[in-house]
């Protein structure tokens, strides 16, 4: 957590904005969410070198992801761990100094301590009281007018949006590239077995705390070895099974593409949304079920958080096409359209909003690389 000094001149940016500049100083937050009966809560914070109140956020450290600072970051300000929802509007604003500063927003809800992703993540440390020293729940009408500066009244104001429409609550679905692999000409063994290089070994780790963020709960790959490793170091990390999927797998889709489009379909079509969990006898995780060894059937009824499907390149335009099927056109139009579609070790992050009577759509879409 860092001060930043009395922005002045502040603008919103786009909604998940990419593009990051060295002159820039990069901060990363988000706007904690709760449902309290009828009304919207959120999750606001008091400095006191500025006595303001403001959205948790931070600056990057380095090497650091996008994603894993914001949740981080609001570890860090509120002590409570969260996961990403859909990206919200950015702010940028000059500081004290003369440099620019740019805070990128998601929406976010609390999970427990012993949600895969926090495990996956480590321990962080409170910030400085000196800082930080309160933490406050407040309804969104109030927070609009407690938030010191009036730029930050923009992510609020999406967020209240979404809320209102009833496209708040949405679950992250990552389909991701596997990292770097030995070229084939290099490799005498087959193509099941090619594993990675050591690069791709370390873009492997460097998805950890990007799926983290993201609430990955479930990991589903191609048994291949190059996507099996690419996954593995997050499973262990949040020590999760590995569903391994033969329908994504370089030869299954390209002797029988439908396999793998329907495939992605069911993993949709599985997700369910927190209201729908909760009217279900407390809806608990099955925690027993070791997805490892379920069939995909099953192991897709268990989606009920983020999840994560590695595959290969050949196989992206299929799964690409099935996501971009269920998302309007707004959504469906930043989907990545040519060839390779995504780099190795990058992940496209769908937020997949869980509509009972209108099935499973894709409400918003980002992409990210593994942190350094």
């Amino acid at each position: 957590m860092a001060g930043d000094g009395d922005g002045r001149g502040a603008r919103v940016t786009g909604a998940g904005a990419q593009r990051r500049s060295a002159a820039t100083v990069h901060a990363a937050g988000a706007l904690v969410w709760r449902a309290s009966g009828k009304h919207l809560e959120v999750l606001l914070v008091h400095r006191p070198r500025y006595d303001d109140w403001s959205i948790p956020k931070g600056k990057l450290d380095p090497g650091e992801a996008l994603p894993a600072c914001a949740v981080r970051e609001v570890a860090e300000e509120t002590g409570e761990q969260v996961v990403l929802g859909q990206p919200l509007p950015g702010v940028r604003y000059r500081l004290t100094d003369g440099r620019v500063k740019q805070c990128h927003y998601w929406a976010a809800r609390v999970v427990a301590p012993s949600h895969p992703a926090v495990l996956a993540r480590g321990e962080v440390p409170r910030c400085d009281p000196r800082e930080v020293d309160e933490a406050r729940w407040v309804r969104a009408s109030h927070a609009r007018e407690m938030l010191t500066r009036h730029a930050d009244r923009a992510p609020l104001d999406a967020l209240v949006d979404h809320w209102e429409d009833g496209t708040l609550d949405t679950r992250a679905f990552v389909v991701l590239r596997h990292a770097r692999a030995r070229k084939r000409s290099a490799w005498p063994g087959g193509e099941t077995d090619r594993p990675l290089t050591a690069t791709g070994v370390q873009d492997a780790e460097g998805v950890i705390s990007t799926l983290a963020a993201y609430g990955v709960a479930d990991v589903f790959t191609s048994p291949w070895e190059r996507c099996r490793a690419t996954v593995a170091p997050y499973a262990v990390a949040a020590r999760l099974g590995v569903v391994p999927v033969p329908e994504i797998t370089e030869a299954a889709n390209a002797k029988r593409p439908s396999g793998a489009a329907r495939t992605v379909d069911r993993l949709l079509a599985a997700f369910r949304s927190r209201r729908k969990e909760a009217e279900r006898d407390g809806a608990r995780r099955d925690t027993d079920t070791d997805l490892a060894h379920a069939d995909l059937a099953h192991a897709g009824e268990k989606v009920d958080d983020g999840a994560v499907l590695c595959t290969h390149r050949p196989v992206l335009p299929t799964v690409l096409e099935a996501l971009s099927a269920r998302a309007p056109r707004r959504v469906s139009s930043r989907f990545p359209d040519t060839n390779p579609y995504l780099r190795t070790a990058e992940m496209l992050v769908s937020h997949v909003l869980p509509r009972h009577r209108r099935g499973v759509r894709v409400h918003a879409v980002e992409l990210r690389r593994p942190s350094a």
